[in-house]
């Protein structure tokens, strides 16, 4: 590899092949045969809303977490996705495990209530004993780079050697109409360890939150730039429908405390389809100042990436994700998940107002 992803992703592992161009993928020499066809819930009915209220805000007893005999695991818990999980476990107090490489690096997340860090590495599963030991149901979530395949299905081994009966992978799927999951690598790696899960007997289900919000802010390199306050993207009027992180995180503390989730999939969006116009729009309402979107080429934005110092194989990523959305410029709208766990979707302008101080550079 020699530190470059190729065109068709990380090297499979033994027994794995890569999947693309098939949606179902080769079954695996080293797990047992496929489980039960997936059930999919993009349109399921909405269970216990109403008595369960808002997720967000409730308390744990509230919210209906078990807190008896429910060890939950969080991994990733440094990253953007994971900490946004752990503090919303806080927030209710209930209790969770989150492991990181260093948990010496990440002191803030020991001073949240009912949160223990424990060290371990993923890739490494000598050093997840103390941290798999009695969890009950996992949260799988990695850097979305090119070892993130290798990364999570040595997880997946090692949470099955230590009799985890069930993984909750945060997956992703990109909500274009059309879109092929195959032809950008970042789902087409998602698909291959969801295949891989599915495949090793446990448990599962599967996360798949489309583009973040978050992307959107100065400190992405996806996001507005915060001195000409222009968000530069070669996508047309195509659209997009971003979710907030926050709302999945509170949709994945419903999956890790409740019951009946087993072997399902959550497609999640945010409440909106918009255009990229659009979010601009949305940013200078909420800042009292101009922010625009500029169309460029395919090209002139490989060469914007390039210039900013992104390794090839990550320039190559963006060009592959771009391209697909370009092609399929509808974006569908999936909030079951949302209803399903009574999580409010949270619109693009109650974000940008939230965020306001960041698009304009002024956050202390």
């Amino acid at each position: 590899m020699n530190g470059t992803a190729s065109a068709r992703g990380p090297p499979a592992r033994p027994g794995e092949q890569h999947a693309r161009g098939s949606v179902n993928g080769t079954a695996s020499a080293r797990g047992p045969p496929a489980r039960p066809g997936e059930q999919h819930v993009a349109a399921a009915t909405p269970v216990g809303v109403a008595e369960r209220g808002s997720a967000r805000n409730g308390s744990a007893a509230e919210c209906g977490i078990r807190q008896e005999d429910m060890m939950i695991l969080v991994t990733g818990a440094a990253g953007k996705a994971g900490s946004a999980v752990v503090r919303a476990f806080a927030r209710r107090g209930a209790p969770v495990r989150a492991v990181v490489r260093d948990p010496a690096r990440v002191p803030w997340l020991a001073e949240l209530p009912g949160v223990t860090v424990v060290a371990g590495d993923l890739r490494r599963a000598a050093t997840l004993g103390p941290a798999l030991e009695g969890v009950k149901r996992a949260l799988l979530i990695s850097s979305p780079r090119e070892e993130m395949v290798d990364t999570q299905l040595s997880f997946i081994d090692a949470a099955q050697a230590a009799g985890v009966p069930h993984i909750v992978k945060y997956s992703g799927r990109e909500a274009g109409v059309g879109f092929d999951q195959e032809v950008f690598r970042g789902t087409r790696w998602h698909g291959q360890i969801e295949r891989y899960l599915e495949r090793s007997g446990l448990a599962w289900t599967h996360l798949r939150p489309s583009q973040f919000m978050q992307n959107y802010l100065p400190s992405s390199v996806t996001g507005f730039d915060v001195t000409t306050r222009e968000l530069v993207m070669p996508l047309g009027a195509g659209q997009l429908s971003p979710v907030d992180l926050a709302d999945v995180a509170e949709i994945a503390v419903g999956v890790l405390t409740t019951d009946g989730h087993e072997n399902k999939a959550y497609d999640i969006t945010g409440p909106e389809a918009l255009t990229m116009a659009e979010v601009a729009d949305r940013v200078s309402a909420a800042t009292g100042a101009t922010f625009r979107y500029v169309e460029v080429t395919f090209e002139e934005q490989r060469r914007r990436y390039a210039a900013a110092g992104l390794p090839p194989h990550v320039v190559d990523l963006f060009d592959e994700q771009f391209r697909e959305r370009h092609r399929t410029p509808i974006a569908r709208v999936e909030l079951a998940a949302h209803r399903t766990f009574g999580v409010t979707p949270t619109h693009f302008a109650q974000f940008a107002s939230a965020h306001a101080e960041e698009f304009t550079g002024s956050a202390r």
